[in-house]
């Protein structure tokens, strides 16, 4: 049993397509992750949600996070939320189909907690997010 089903500790999905979208949630599914995932489109909408004050939505503690977006791409994200006390300390992992050098360096210097190609294969995908998922096991939140 992972940590994310022992508190349901809620995950922020940064993505524009919405087949990505469908297949984080199959590959959630398929790993018995049930915690609530949100969902914005861009940069923009994930800093709306992460700034809401609603007191009945849990603040997502990891972010998953696309970089080729409209609005605003997700370095630009990344930095606008590097820069803000309340949300610093998200941790962020990157799945993108970018493999560009500039992108990897730009993410870590942004101190992102992993940096994932997007497998082409669904099997490949959702071992991916096993893995994740056995990462987030072994770490401790606050």
């Amino acid at each position: 049993m992972s940590i994310l089903n022992v508190i349901p500790m809620t995950i922020l999905l940064v993505e524009d397509d919405e087949v990505d979208i469908m297949n984080v949630k199959r590959a959630f599914k398929k790993n018995n992750i049930s915690n609530p995932l949100l969902v914005a489109h861009n940069g923009l909408e994930a800093l709306e949600i992460l700034r809401s004050n609603a007191v009945d939505a849990p603040k997502p503690k990891i972010v998953l996070l696309d970089l080729n977006m409209p609005k605003m791409g997700g370095i630009e994200f990344l930095k606008e939320i590097r820069q803000d006390p309340e949300l610093s300390t998200l941790s962020v992992f990157v799945m993108t189909t970018s493999n560009e050098d500039g992108d990897k360096i730009d993410a870590f210097n942004l101190n992102v907690a992993g940096y994932i190609l997007k497998p082409l294969s669904m099997d490949r995908f959702i071992a991916a997010v096993s893995t994740l998922n056995s990462y987030w096991t072994l770490c401790e939140f606050p």
